[in-house]
């Protein structure tokens, strides 16, 4: 039987969600805010209470269409949550227990975060980390967590920051915003690549050394260039992370989390071959649990907050679909979280 807490909604309480459905192969998709009741989510074994939630270049495809990141329709959208477990059907979860779900197809296949509840399996959450906040783990979210995975990568591959200077491309999105952040409060020097380059200020203020234009990235790749950077975090792909490569130091490792720019890599063999650097994948969606509590666990400890702070704009329930058009349109700096108490659970009478 679920385990309940004396405060939690029954199962019949309404609360809204953004839903995206398709009435037609040939036609376009359709989202809109609906209410809904928890018997109508998928299966899972947790019942939870989204308290908060953010807005993701994904969770932006999703929403405009730009990109088929939805994969089965209807779908309420939204690759984050954080919040209350009240029904868990599971040994491992008790009602009241706080958590972070992230990737496992959330806003993808299975409802997402952008609802006033969610049900979920109970393998897909962690504990909310002590310390955190669901608004900061939201702040964080998906973004956030990628940008930690990948400073592991790097570290794992022997970049310290004794090594050389490190780029991170995409600077002034999510994922830039906090590794440009993680990065300098480990004691690199950081040089971060924008295509706003009016963002220098800000990009400074998060702990980059350097400011280079997206432009200088962009041209035709050569198979080596000089040597700039002994390593790097990629959130572009395409073209950028073709040069980026072309431009590592002899021994050094890029990791790639993200195809903004692009699916294709037109670069050479050269880097590899010759000077040995390493292209390390970042995949944040089915990363297994242990993995997801190391990282989570360090950005709870290492994330400065007041950076945080200073990256992040807060927005409602109903501003969600807007903020999805502008993440897409490359209007977003840094982080955004959603205070998702206005789509909170409503005794139905």
């Amino acid at each position: 039987m679920a385990a309940r807490s004396p405060e939690s909604p029954c199962m019949t309480d309404r609360f809204d969600a953004i839903l995206i459905t398709r009435p037609g192969e040939m036609e376009g998709q359709r989202v809109e805010v609906v209410t809904m009741t928890a018997d109508e989510l998928m299966p899972g074994e947790l019942l939870i209470a989204v308290e908060a939630s953010t807005v993701n270049y994904k969770d932006g495809l999703a929403i405009t269409g730009t990109a088929p990141v939805v994969r089965r329709f209807p779908m309420i959208p939204g690759v984050d949550l954080a919040g209350t477990i009240l029904a868990s059907d599971s040994a491992d979860w008790r009602a009241g227990e706080r958590v972070v779900v992230n990737g496992w197809g959330l806003g993808e296949v299975h409802y997402g975060g952008f609802a006033g509840m969610a049900r979920v399996k109970a393998g897909w959450p962690i504990r909310l980390p002590a310390g955190l906040s669901a608004e900061e783990a939201m702040a964080i979210g998906t973004a956030g967590y990628t940008a930690m995975l990948a400073v592991i990568a790097i570290e794992a591959a022997g970049v310290t920051p004794d090594s050389g200077p490190v780029l991170v491309t995409g600077a002034s999105g999510g994922v830039g915003s906090v590794a440009v952040t993680l990065l300098a409060g480990a004691g690199y020097t950081v040089i971060a690549a924008t295509g706003r380059i009016e963002e220098a200020d800000y990009l400074r203020g998060l702990g980059a050394s350097e400011i280079v234009a997206r432009g200088e990235l962009a041209g035709a790749p050569r198979p080596l260039a000089k040597e700039r950077w002994a390593g790097a975090i990629d959130s572009v792909g395409g073209v950028t992370l073709a040069n980026v490569l072309s431009m590592t130091r002899y021994g050094g490792a890029v990791a790639a989390c993200g195809n903004a720019g692009g699916m294709d890599l037109p670069g050479s063999v050269a880097p590899f071959i010759l000077r040995g650097v390493r292209l390390i994948g970042i995949d944040s969606v089915r990363q297994p649990i242990p993995a997801r509590v190391t990282a989570w666990e360090r950005l709870a400890r290492e994330l400065d907050r007041g950076r945080l702070q200073a990256m992040t704009k807060r927005i409602g329930f109903a501003d969600i679909v807007g903020a999805a058009a502008d993440i897409v349109d490359g209007k977003v700096r840094g982080r955004l979280v959603v205070d998702m108490a206005g789509a909170a659970g409503r005794r139905h009478i």
